[in-house]
């Protein structure tokens, strides 16, 4: 009976301590107040986490409108006067076209001259005034582009060091449009002086990828844009172009040295018939001159000239990477 008694008091004192343990060590402890506390901050952070999303969708929709405003340039041919302007030359539309029909002239002139043919002499005004100057126009444009890339990432990289150095993105500009090498130079004076007329600073480098039609320089006018319209640290954005720039820089010239085996045997290829058939010509002039003596050799010699072209073309779109 006193062991039942015992065991009775045990187990009551147990539920009392349980019960106790329950409702009394929360209050004593602080558990119920750091409970208080998590959810009434619980309660206030999806308020803050609407307002930070609203503002990181503002900054987002910022960036996507100005990355859809540059990327529309890409999608339309430039006009005959922005070509000009791209290949660095100081001519109007005026005088290249004249240029282009004096050459088709003289052109015509000699090639009527030597050969007595119309249609022989039509074919090289044609060539000399429509081909050549367009010609012209790419190669003096792909020479300035190649001079700009040498050129843009140490201009980049002294934008940031005037940044960092207190100056403003305006006079940091200036010091590149004094200073730098030929195209980077006149390329930030006209930047400058459509800032100066009225044009915000962003929308001004901006144009810069229409005068200069690179990636690169599209780069530059996107990153300015955004930062002129959303704001940062434009000198640490700066930094990364920069280190962009060189990468890509390096990685063409990979590009270059790794396809130049390529490009060597697709011209040995492509000159291979023209100097064979010369050496035959220089040798046996009576042999070959039947090719364009004859009807049948001259329809040969349009289709081997067609099926050249055609490989030329195939071979030149094998060795040209675009990244």
């Amino acid at each position: 009976m006193k062991m039942q008694t015992l065991a009775l008091i045990g187990m009551v004192t147990t539920a009392v301590g349980g019960v106790a343990w329950v409702f009394l060590y929360p209050l004593l402890s602080g558990e119920r107040k750091a409970e208080q506390r998590r959810a009434s901050v619980a309660r206030t952070e999806p308020v803050a986490a609407r307002s930070a999303g609203r503002v990181q969708r503002s900054r987002r929709e910022q960036v996507e409108e100005s990355l859809k405003d540059l990327e529309v340039k890409k999608q339309k041919s430039p006009p005959l006067h922005i070509k000009i302007q791209q290949a660095g030359l100081s001519w109007s539309k005026n005088q290249f076209l004249m240029i282009a029909a004096g050459l088709g002239f003289f052109a015509f002139a000699i090639a009527f001259v030597l050969s007595g043919a119309l249609l022989p002499a039509l074919a090289a005004g044609f060539s000399a005034g429509c081909g050549m100057p367009l010609w012209l126009l790419s190669f003096l444009k792909k020479r300035r582009e190649k001079k700009f890339l040498n050129a843009l990432p140490d201009a980049v990289d002294v934008i940031v060091r005037g940044i960092k150095a207190g100056l403003p993105l305006a006079d940091s500009l200036k010091v590149i449009a004094n200073d730098s090498p030929e195209p980077v130079k006149s390329e930030f004076r006209t930047i400058i002086e459509t800032q100066a007329i009225g044009m915000p600073l962003g929308e001004a480098c901006a144009k810069l990828y229409e005068r200069m039609p690179l990636p690169e320089a599209n780069f530059f006018g996107i990153v300015i844009s955004i930062q002129q319209k959303a704001g940062g640290n434009l000198s640490e954005t700066l930094g990364n172009l920069s280190r962009v720039l060189r990468d890509r820089k390096k990685m063409k010239g990979k590009i270059q040295a790794m396809s130049m085996e390529a490009k060597a045997s697709a011209s040995i290829i492509g000159s291979l018939p023209i100097a064979v058939g010369a050496l035959v010509w220089l040798t046996s002039p009576n042999y070959i001159e039947l090719l364009w003596t004859t009807d049948l050799g001259r329809m040969m010699l349009l289709g081997c000239a067609t099926w050249m072209a055609i490989g030329v073309f195939v071979m030149k779109q094998m060795i040209n990477f675009d990244f």
